[in-house]
């Protein structure tokens, strides 16, 4: 793709490294960029600035937030006593879209993977299983991607936990094998929360 200027190339070079967004939809988004008022372009880079410069993770869940302890932590109607294990924030945000889970989360950041060089150092596991060992937390509910590195991790952490008194539980086979969990429909993933079985049912099945 040949440009007229470097600035353009250089914005389109930056826009491209987004997931998912090939050369020519990073020039489609920087020419609408370059069609709007000055304002509008400041105000998205003001935005992206702060959100880069000033965001944080939640010191009890791990969620992003904007404070030390985020709103889904600090709710007197959420129940601390059950606690939701997520990969990322995304998948925090698809179980909330279904309102069937009134508990809190824990987002490991990520999932066990030996081959993408990701050990269970590299995740939140040891806070998950520091906060179970405080004796508050009732039920750990797994709801990790049913794909091999979601299962892997889903079992690392059941045997970190298993000399604990602790009700583990794995949302039920409503997301199909190999799916990820963000892209599940509602309805679906919360009769999935809703339905959970325990963990250890789920190992003999497989």
């Amino acid at each position: 793709m040949e440009f007229s200027s470097k600035l353009l190339e250089q914005a389109v070079d930056q826009v491209s490294q987004l997931p998912g967004i090939g050369k020519r939809t990073a020039l489609r988004l920087v020419l609408h960029l370059l069609r709007q008022p000055r304002e509008q372009t400041a105000d998205l880079v003001e935005a992206l600035t702060k959100l880069r410069n000033e965001i944080q993770y939640c010191e009890n869940c791990h969620n992003i937030s904007d404070v030390p302890l985020c709103a889904i932590c600090k709710s007197p109607r959420r129940d601390a006593s059950l606690v939701c294990v997520v990969e990322d924030v995304r998948d925090v945000m698809a179980i909330e879209n279904t309102a069937q889970f009134q508990g809190q989360y824990h987002v490991l950041g990520g999932k066990i993977s030996p081959i993408d060089g990701v050990g269970p150092q590299q995740l939140n596991i040891n806070s998950l299983v520091e906060k179970v060992k405080q004796g508050t937390v009732k039920e750990i509910i797994f709801a990790l991607s049913s794909t091999m590195e979601g299962d892997t991790t889903n079992f690392y952490i059941f045997k970190q936990l298993q000399d604990i008194p602790v009700k583990m539980s794995t949302i039920a086979r409503g997301i199909a094998v190999g799916d990820e969990l963000e892209y599940a429909d509602e309805v679906t993933l919360g009769r999935s929360i809703i339905n959970r079985v325990p963990f250890e049912n789920s190992l003999r099945s497989e």
